[in-house]
């Protein structure tokens, strides 16, 4: 009986707690319900705020840009102008050549000899005739001397057999012995004066020595070299310059030289001879000309640029080569346009590019064949900030200069 009433008490016990469960856990997932709805509702209400505000802030933006840009004009670009001017345009027949002088010379020895004196000193600035070098000559002299005695005994001999034969006592065969032998020992001496004057080196003409290549004691041989001796005042310019400008080059034409060395100062010359060949590998034609070596600034054996003056072209149109853009596609200039009046009654400028044709280039100018008209203003200074059609403002700055030395550090 216990048994069975603890089972009948377990079975009520297992079956009323599911229901005291299911009671419970129905009233909790019942209650949060409503809850749950109004925080979605909040939710979404927020995020239909958060869109519809950027989309507004984004729409004000765009408004707001587009009114900035629509009402903000940018200032007038700043530029330097030039006007396109008409002159005569300077014609040159440039090449690429080098100096050489007019003298120039290694002194060397005639004969050989031992060096007993020298009398220059390297680099010195000599005259003609003056002496440089000696070589030992006491053997000639020596020589000379006893030439000089025979000659004279010759000669008595001479003059005793000319009155022996003027009173029959000698024969013309023996007169002409006597002046054959005094004429033999003239020759020698002749000779051995020649010898003794050949060991005296002198210098052949005016010019500047080189470096020493002797020195005292030495031995020389013939064409052994002693110095160098050029004469610095006087100067050929040997050029090329192509075949077809031979009807424009003659011989006395002027010829504008300059060297790197010296880029501040022009040189010229002019032409003196003009080779009667043309070369049949490159086609060109050697042209010379002669030139004074103020101050003996240039040496030979410098690379000049050479350039012949040729007879102007007249009425060209120039501007300035700052004003030229040259590109690929061609070379322009910015011209300067006139389109109307502002609301002060200013004049509104604009740049226009204009498609050019140019020509020779000079002195930081350049030559204008085609494209713009005498009297127009160009842009010579600030076209990086231009575009085609953009305002702009003179400022009045004159164009910027080309610089003296554009290849030098």
């Amino acid at each position: 009986m216990d048994g069975d009433q603890m089972a009948n008490a377990g079975a009520e016990v297992l079956t009323a707690k599911p229901v005291l469960r299911g009671g419970r856990e129905g009233d909790r997932s019942a209650a949060p319900r409503p809850k749950v709805g109004r925080w979605f509702a909040i939710v979404g209400l927020l995020l239909v705020l958060l869109l519809g505000g950027l989309y507004g802030f984004n729409r004000f933006r765009s408004h707001a840009i587009s009114s900035f840009f629509a009402h903000n004009k940018p200032p007038p670009a700043q530029i330097s102008a030039a006007e396109v001017t008409v002159q005569n345009l300077p014609r040159f027949a440039p090449g690429i050549g080098s100096l050489a002088a007019v003298h120039q010379v290694t002194i060397n020895p005639e004969v050989a000899g031992r060096v007993t004196r020298i009398f220059f000193e390297p680099g010195a600035v000599v005259k003609a005739g003056d002496p440089l070098v000696q070589l030992n000559d006491a053997p000639d002299r020596g020589d000379l001397a006893n030439y000089q005695a025979q000659a004279q005994l010759a000669q008595i001999s001479l003059q005793r057999s000319q009155a022996l034969h003027k009173n029959s006592f000698a024969s013309q065969e023996t007169v002409d012995q006597n002046q054959a032998q005094l004429d033999e020992t003239r020759a020698q001496i002749t000779k051995t004066e020649a010898i003794i004057a050949q060991k005296l080196i002198r210098a052949p003409f005016a010019g500047r020595l080189g470096m020493r290549q002797i020195e005292v004691g030495q031995y020389l041989t013939a064409g052994a070299p002693i110095v160098t001796l050029t004469d610095l005042s006087t100067l050929y310019v040997n050029f090329t310059l192509a075949s077809h400008l031979r009807p424009e080059i003659s011989v006395g034409q002027q010829v504008d030289v300059t060297a790197d060395a010296f880029p501040d100062r022009a040189f010229h010359a002019k032409v003196t001879t003009i080779e009667p060949q043309i070369s049949p590998d490159t086609r060109t034609m050697q042209v010379q000309a002669t030139m004074n070596n103020p101050e003996s600034a240039l040496l030979p054996g410098m690379f000049v640029n050479a350039a012949i003056v040729l007879p102007p072209r007249p009425d060209t149109m120039i501007v300035p080569e700052t004003a030229v853009e040259y590109t690929l596609y061609g070379d322009s200039v910015f011209v300067i346009k006139n389109d109307g009046k502002d609301a002060a009654g200013h004049p509104i400028l604009r740049a226009v590019r204009t498609p050019v044709k140019t020509g020779t280039r000079w002195d930081g100018k350049v030559a204008i064949l085609d494209g713009l008209k005498p009297g127009e203003r160009v842009v010579a200074a600030g076209q990086v900030k231009l575009q085609n059609g953009v305002q702009v403002a003179i400022t009045g700055s004159p164009p910027p200069q080309q610089p003296k030395h554009p290849t030098l550090n």
